[in-house]
């Protein structure tokens, strides 16, 4: 009797983060590199919370929930719908392709810790469907720098709705991931953007070797 082999974990990679951390120039560098698909975050925000960013106006804990749950279950819908493909480790296209098929990065800026656990459910094979497909690894890379550096960052925006005065709501905001959430990697995000792209292909580069 033969015994199946194993199908390899998929992997969400969360790029978290305030505003003007770099989360989107993060999973720009992962998207190219690893061939991962990407989903900016903050397109599936309902338009009635553009509006009140756009308004300088901070997102309730209310109005985050379907945001959340909609951005998650997208998530799983996009890792899903790429069949399996056996690890490797090595700089070939093999391994661009297992990429490809086992990872999906999103950008989400995941404030508070409940916030999170939202995005970790896509782990739990919560419906009889999942149970019988690869397991699911939620990864958070959490970019952290100073404020002042993220308001030099918004102010230097053009045409975004995020205004540099909502960045310190943001950091007060902010949950710093704590020891125990161990599904969270932390970059430090204060250098320039190729150095904060660099340290965070490092980062997801270690755990895919790890496999």
């Amino acid at each position: 009797m033969t015994t199946a082999t194993p199908m390899p974990p998929k992997h969400i990679w969360v790029i978290t983060g305030p505003a003007g951390c770099g989360k989107t120039s993060v999973a720009e560098a992962l998207h190219a590199t690893f061939n991962m698909p990407y989903l900016e975050g903050d397109t599936f925000h309902s338009p009635a919370n553009v509006q009140k960013m756009a308004n300088g106006e901070p997102l309730t804990d209310a109005d985050r929930w379907d945001w959340l749950i909609t951005l998650r279950e997208a998530a799983v819908a996009a890792l899903l719908s790429s069949p399996s493909s056996p690890s490797t480790t090595n700089g070939t296209n093999s391994s661009s392709t297992t990429a490809s098929a086992n990872n999906v990065v999103v950008t989400c800026s995941a404030l508070k810790r409940k916030y999170r656990d939202v995005l970790r459910i896509a782990a739990y094979p919560y419906t009889q469907q999942q149970q019988h497909t690869p397991p699911i690894r939620v990864h958070f890379i959490f970019l952290g720098t100073s404020e002042a550096i993220l308001m030099d960052r918004v102010r230097a925006r053009q045409n975004h709705y995020m205004k540099d005065y909502m960045v310190h709501s943001q950091v007060e905001s902010l949950e710093a991931p704590m020891e125990d959430e161990r599904d969270v990697l932390s970059v430090d995000a204060s250098g320039t953007s190729v150095e904060v792209k660099r340290l965070a292909e490092g980062v997801v580069r270690g755990v895919l070797e790890r496999e």
